[in-house]
């Protein structure tokens, strides 16, 4: 199946800014509506306008549901990724792991209550890139009975994404032996009756942060409350991981076929770090530290660790799977979440952070090496 190839997110990120006007014009001489509203939602998306991005995307879907990523002419791995409408809030961001490889990615998007199309392009390995949530559940169902008797090779199936749920990811993997999880439980506002102080609370299929805060008495959390009215809430035990210096430290981990792989490590003064505000780019003593730890991962945290972490992979079932995690104060592993959607990445400035690349690149070709393997084994 020939299908025009379309510069995904990453492509569009790496373009210089005074390339984007041709391109965009170029794009818009495309008689294919489908292919120039898709084109457009990568481009928007890159450019920060995500509702206006999301928009085009709807309309693209309307018109057409497969879609390809431009990638190499003659591929060695044909991957078919199943979609679910969104960004990279709403599925695997699958094009990050294989820039620049030999690896083609088609993308077939499901959509609720809809059949999906009967017109597949001959593909090697099939994953399922749809995110877990409320939202995405449907697809999920609808995507584990699609492919429950599949000819090709499959990654992450439907029923282990399920998994990644905060609520079903404690009930699953909150004992194994070395790991602390902090006590996660899916509520009604009317069911948080008697909680534990203190608590982190976020609205249930929120991601990076969104309305997720600490709460340290009642008065907070009823206030809390009136501020985020919804129907559901994940209410968790908080836990104090703080360093000897006062400083918080989150390790972001890539579990690959069940091996583990250092994605990142940031630094923040706030209990709630996240690497784009944890100020990295601006400490050249943070940015050591975390040169030092990814160079030496796996003889030093990754080995510490590798009993537990190969236990989530178990547990889990699935083939890839993001984990951001800590030490706790006693030495064991501290997992805070696990999510088969987030970002991993080598996007960063070299020149800032010249350690990463060669680090990430052992992730991507544990990537490769597990789809190859999945395909050639068939």
């Amino acid at each position: 199946m020939e299908l025009p190839p379309i510069a995904g997110l990453l492509k569009v990120v790496r373009m210089p800014v005074k390339t984007l006007p041709a391109f965009i014009t170029e794009t818009h001489r495309n008689p294919d509506l489908a292919h120039l509203c898709m084109q457009m939602f990568y481009i928007l998306l890159a450019m920060g306008q995500r509702e206006f991005a999301l928009d085009m995307q709807a309309r693209a879907l309307k018109l057409r549901r497969l879609y390809r990523l431009d990638g190499p002419e003659q591929p060695a791995i044909r991957v078919l990724a199943l979609m679910a409408p969104g960004d990279m809030l709403d599925n695997t961001p699958i094009e990050f792991l294989i820039e620049h490889g030999d690896v083609r990615l088609d993308l077939l998007y499901l959509l609720p209550d809809q059949a999906p199309p009967t017109d597949i392009p001959e593909h090697d390995v099939v994953m399922v890139a749809i995110g877990e949530s409320d939202r995405n559940r449907p697809l999920l169902e609808q995507a584990q009975t699609l492919l429950a008797n599949w000819p090709q090779p499959m990654l992450n199936r439907a029923s282990a994404v399920m998994n990644c749920a905060r609520d079903r990811a404690y009930e699953l993997l909150h004992d194994i032996a070395g790991l602390v999880m902090p006590r996660t439980q899916r509520l009604k506002p009317e069911q948080i009756c008697s909680p534990r102080f203190p608590l982190t609370i976020r609205p249930v299929d929120t991601q990076a942060g969104t309305g997720l805060e600490m709460i340290e008495n009642r008065t907070a959390l009823d206030a809390y409350l009136q501020r985020h009215s919804g129907p559901d809430y994940f209410v968790a035990d908080y836990v104090d991981y703080r360093s000897h210096d006062g400083l918080f430290r989150k390790l972001r981990i890539v579990l690959i076929d069940g091996e583990p792989f250092i994605c990142h490590l940031a630094i923040s003064e706030n209990w709630m770090v996240h690497y784009l505000s944890a100020g990295m780019e601006l400490s050249e003593s943070k940015r050591a530290e975390e040169a030092a730890l990814m160079e030496n991962f796996e003889r030093n945290f990754g080995q510490r660790h590798g009993t537990a972490l190969r236990g989530v992979a178990r547990r889990l079932g699935l083939d890839y799977v993001v984990l951001d995690c800590a030490q706790a104060r006693d030495g064991s592993l501290l997992l805070f979440e696990v999510d088969s959607r987030a970002w991993i990445h080598s996007t960063d400035d070299a020149a800032l952070f010249p350690y990463k690349p060669a680090v990430m690149q052992q992730a991507y070709d544990a990537f490769r090496a597990m789809v190859w393997q999945r395909m050639t084994r068939l």
